[in-house]
């Protein structure tokens, strides 16, 4: 199911990182415990142990089999640049593959040198 251009939709929530990989090599679990990012009417906050990290805007698109989404840093690292991902969303699971040298990836993998993040969340309810 495709989402309206400014970013409401079906992912909109709170989403707790369960696994991320960068070049092929898995983040540490610690990581992927403390990290969790929030979508919410075509803004996206990152936050880790609690803290902001970054902020911006983001837009999707798409159809069923490839939705895409187009961040907008505005704080933090990546204040300034434009990140295309493609996405996955099924139940309470969401697999984004960011494009983080501008270059928008065409599969869920993050080969050597790709400069490509891949990681799934796991949609957060009230009580956590």
């Amino acid at each position: 199911m495709s989402a309206s251009p400014n970013g409401t939709g079906p992912i909109d929530g709170i989403w707790e990182l369960v696994r991320a990989e960068l070049d092929g090599e898995v983040a540490p679990e610690l990581l992927a415990l403390k990290t969790e990012m929030e979508l919410s009417a075509g803004a996206y906050v990152v936050r880790f142990d609690g803290v902001v990290e970054s902020r911006g805007t983001f837009t999707q698109d798409g159809g069923p089999e490839e939705n895409t989404l187009i961040l907008r840093g505005t704080e933090g690292p990546n204040a300034g640049q434009v990140i295309p991902c493609i996405y996955q969303y099924v139940g309470d699971r969401l697999r984004v593959c960011y494009g983080l040298d501008g270059v928008a990836p065409t599969g869920f993998v993050t080969p050597a040198g790709a400069d490509q993040y891949l990681a799934s969340y796991r949609r957060m309810t009230l009580q956590e």
